[in-house]
């Protein structure tokens, strides 16, 4: 008998052994980026909010204030506000890119060539058009 298996007879309890974990999961590339999407945009719309209530606050301040430094001040506000939603349409845009990349070439292009003369070349299309010109 081990030490473990003494004690348990002695407190007269059973103890749990933990199991050992399985392998751990394999993490794909979709699941990370979707993953990072959802972050990211979160803190976008956050950051958003709180620029709003900035925006607010800095505008009181200008016209209860009527100084024109706090005016610029609510004026940089908003556009610090504006950019944030343009970096979230960006973010929709790189994760709409991110997805047609994902599935592949929508169109393939097959080129082809003809080697030959001039005169190969018209006989060719005389066949091909029924000799219409």
């Amino acid at each position: 008998m081990n030490l473990e298996d003494n004690m348990e007879e002695l407190l007269n309890m059973e103890v749990e052994h933990p199991k050992k974990p399985n392998a751990p999961k394999i993490k794909s590339k979709e699941d990370d980026l979707e993953k990072d999407y959802e972050y990211t945009r979160g803190e976008l719309y956050s950051l958003i909010d709180q620029g709003q209530e900035a925006v607010r606050g800095a505008l009181e301040v200008a016209q209860e204030s009527g100084h024109p430094r706090a005016y610029e001040v609510a004026v940089a506000a908003m556009k610090h506000v504006s950019d944030m939603t343009e970096k979230l349409q960006d973010l929709h845009k790189k994760m709409k890119d991110l997805g047609e990349e994902v599935k592949g070439p929508k169109n393939v292009t097959n080129n082809a060539m003809f080697v030959g003369s001039t005169t190969e070349l018209q006989k060719m299309l005389k066949q091909m058009g029924g000799g219409k010109r």
